[in-house]
């Protein structure tokens, strides 16, 4: 405030103009003023002629110096306020490869068309690698499979998902309807990563067990695009989540059949710490707390309609970072 009462003066040539500008009475002017130079041990103005307001060459100094800093003040307060309105920031986000490639690009189609400033930063890895980064504040919030039980760690409910045998569409299981656990005894099955501990794999390991079927693993640790061509091809079949295999459903590309007395399902959970959240990662959490209540049909759609002819909101941006799953 002395800084800024400083140059009020020089800027105006008075102490009554200064006042008037800095919305304080002429005493706290000169007060200010005064405090300066008792601090810097320095005249800051010529006085030989009163009410003449020259500049020492203290004072000079001093001027260029406090103009740059009260410049940098407002551009601070202007960085911050448009952090605070999410005018820009940045997002770091973590999510396995199912929910990386086939429920994070809608929420962030979602999220950055409302936020076009957010720079986002996505890191694809193992649900035990990415707790670890959010609770070493690498990540701000992290799309998990399963709800964590540390209490340092908070977690909201996204979307419900289930494992599902896939076949290629030539195989004989696409004809029928549906199958049994005994029936995949004989089938070289594919499965996902199985190097940290799961309860998707701990389930089909019982299931094959209570049926007394032998469990013939012929492919593991395989991502899952891979483990979806290998089975396209005809090299087995597999279990893998609903949600990445709609399109190619669609396409006929794959089959999805029901298996009599298995159903495994999963809950999408987005995950958080506890402290102080930045103002991007709450309005994250908030769209896609949206979205999953829209999929279960309580809330209106949420995704902004686009501009006619514009581009995909995705297109238009060129700061969204993706981190390279590491091996």
């Amino acid at each position: 405030m002395q800084l800024e009462m400083f140059v009020a003066v020089v800027e105006e040539g008075s102490v009554r103009g200064a006042a008037e500008r800095v919305f304080r009475t002429q005493p706290a002017v000169s007060i200010a003023v005064s405090k300066l130079e008792r601090e810097f041990e320095a005249p800051l103005f010529d006085r030989s002629r009163r009410h003449e307001y020259r500049l020492t060459q203290a004072g000079e100094a001093l001027y260029a110096q406090a103009t740059r800093m009260l410049s940098l003040r407002s551009e601070t307060v202007s960085v911050v306020g448009d952090i605070r309105n999410l005018r820009m920031g940045r997002l770091r986000i973590g999510a396995n490869e199912s929910i990386s490639l086939h429920l994070l690009p809608k929420l962030a189609q979602s999220f950055l068309t409302e936020h076009c400033g957010i720079r986002m930063e996505v890191k694809c890895e193992r649900s035990k690698s990415l707790l670890a980064d959010l609770k070493e504040r690498k990540l701000d919030l992290a799309l998990l499979s399963f709800r964590p039980e540390d209490k340092e760690l908070d977690a909201k409910f996204i979307m419900q998902d289930e494992l599902v045998l896939i076949t290629s569409p030539t195989h004989a299981f696409a004809a029928r309807e549906r199958v049994h656990i005994k029936d995949l005894g004989e089938e070289s099955l594919l499965v996902m990563d199985v190097s940290e501990p799961s309860p998707w794999h701990r389930k089909i390991a019982e299931a094959f067990i209570q049926f007394k079927a032998p469990l013939h693993l012929t492919v593991e640790n395989a991502p899952i695009e891979t483990i979806k061509k290998m089975v396209a091809i005809g090299l087995g079949v597999g279990f893998v989540p609903l949600m990445s295999v709609g399109e190619e459903k669609k396409r006929g590309e794959l089959a999805v059949v029901e298996v009599d007395g298995f159903h495994l399902e999963r809950s999408v959970w987005l995950v958080r710490r506890r402290a102080v959240q930045s103002p991007a990662a709450k309005a994250f959490m908030q769209t896609a707390v949206a979205f999953g209540e829209q999929l279960r049909g309580r809330a209106p759609a949420i995704m902004p309609k686009a501009a006619k002819n514009s581009p995909p909101p995705l297109l238009k941006r060129e700061k969204v970072l993706f981190v390279k799953r590491q091996a």
